[in-house]
């Protein structure tokens, strides 16, 4: 039973998210997929009952809304994937009601979310961007004949909608297409997925050359705390997943940060991706006004940016930002193993790095049951139905033996 008058959180992301929460001492309810590695965290207290938040949207706020119902006072929200930003921005005048939460100005998250639409707003504030265009494949069988681009080029959904995009690439977030002719013949492919696509000037290097600028900006417009990072490794290698990651205190990073932020007149918390092409010009990739993954490092590594948000909301006295360590390191051991092997950099060395990593995916000796219920168990029952299948398969009788 909560005591009278206690704050709590409500966590809709997963455990990289939770964790700086609890690492504040802020008792978190969540709401977590079943059988996730957040499913299983003894570090929240409570749970809410799953569902989509791109297909049971007024499922999910109704779950919501009637758990704030029942507390003293109202919860602070924190929110992870883009669906749970869409969901409370769009809704924003129902949550506030029943919830504490910091959130940019609603049509700048509509225009931010939105590729095409952001791409616009970029150029209008004389950002640098890649260049790019919209297609539309479904509504244009011959679109590809008229397409007006430089190849090689960069292909991704405007708004990133994983279940459909997942049917063409279901482990990477664009995929590129090198000739004219190789877009006529994906063209059909494309058209079934029914989205809105981005066709971006592709800027050449790995995915080590992309480098995030991460802040929290209060009402007053005034940059509280942030900080800058890289990415190390991803799955696959090109467009994929980030597996590991790793604070810096790049300068110029944090300087054209802090620049877009304040031409985009960005309030809350956001993710701000940009990429080095080959002269090291670093250009503006996208725009994520929410609570990241990389707030689990920044927290070990002494900045705690739900803690600031949690102070702000409740009016308590803010911690003391301090600055994020630079060096520190963030991975998901499992997948970076895979991520590692793919890049030739699985061995020894990769051991070592990870056991020396500071913040682990689902993996924490006071938190065992998220890796060891949410991921190990998963794998290796995964392991053992492909291991039964194939010795099934060798152990089958040849068709001239079935017959004799």
């Amino acid at each position: 039973m909560r005591k009278p008058g206690k704050v709590d959180a409500c966590v809709l992301g997963d455990v990289d998210l939770l964790r700086p929460v609890a690492l504040a001492g802020i008792s978190a309810t969540v709401v977590a997929r079943p059988g996730t590695p957040t499913s299983y965290s003894r570090l929240a207290d409570h749970s809410i009952e799953w569902a989509d938040h791109w297909t049971q949207t007024e499922v999910l706020a109704e779950r919501l809304l009637e758990f704030a119902s029942h507390q003293p006072e109202p919860p602070v929200l924190y929110y992870q994937s883009t669906g749970d930003l869409m969901m409370i921005s769009r809704n924003r005048e129902r949550f506030a009601r029943a919830f504490r939460f910091v959130l940019a100005d609603a049509q700048l998250i509509e225009d931010v979310t939105d590729k095409a639409r952001f791409h616009q707003l970029a150029t209008r504030l004389e950002i640098q961007v890649p260049r790019t265009a919209i297609m539309r494949p479904a509504d244009d069988p011959t679109g590809w004949k008229a397409a007006d681009h430089e190849f090689p080029l960069l292909l991704k959904p405007v708004v990133r909608q994983f279940d459909k995009w997942g049917a063409l690439a279901p482990d990477a977030k664009a995929i590129t297409v090198a000739t004219r002719s190789e877009l006529a013949e994906l063209w059909p492919r494309l058209a079934e997925l029914d989205l809105e696509l981005l066709a971006q000037e592709l800027i050449s290097g790995p995915e080590t050359m992309i480098e995030s600028y991460h802040t929290y900006i209060d009402d007053a417009e005034r940059v509280v705390a942030d900080f800058a990072g890289r990415k190390l490794r991803t799955r696959p290698q090109r467009f994929g997943y980030s597996t590991a990651v790793t604070l810096t205190d790049a300068p110029d990073v944090l300087e054209l940060g802090r620049d877009v932020a304040q031409r985009l007149g960005l309030t809350g918390v956001a993710k701000i991706d940009f990429k080095r092409n080959e002269r090291g010009d670093l250009l503006l990739l996208e725009v994520n006004p929410r609570f990241t993954l990389w707030h689990h490092p920044a927290a070990l590594a002494g900045l705690n940016i739900p803690a600031l948000v949690f102070a702000d909301l409740t009016r308590r006295r803010r911690p003391e930002p301090g600055s994020a360590n630079p060096g520190v390191r963030w991975c998901s051991p499992w997948e970076d193993a895979a991520a590692a092997r793919e890049s030739g950099e699985l061995g020894v060395g990769w051991l070592l790095g990870t056991l020396r990593c500071e913040a682990k995916y689902g993996l924490s000796w006071r938190d065992p049951m998220p890796f060891v219920r949410g991921v190990a168990i998963p794998r290796l029952r995964a392991r053992s139905r492909r291991w039964l299948r194939r010795r099934r398969t060798s152990r089958r009788p040849a068709p001239s033996e079935q017959r004799s």
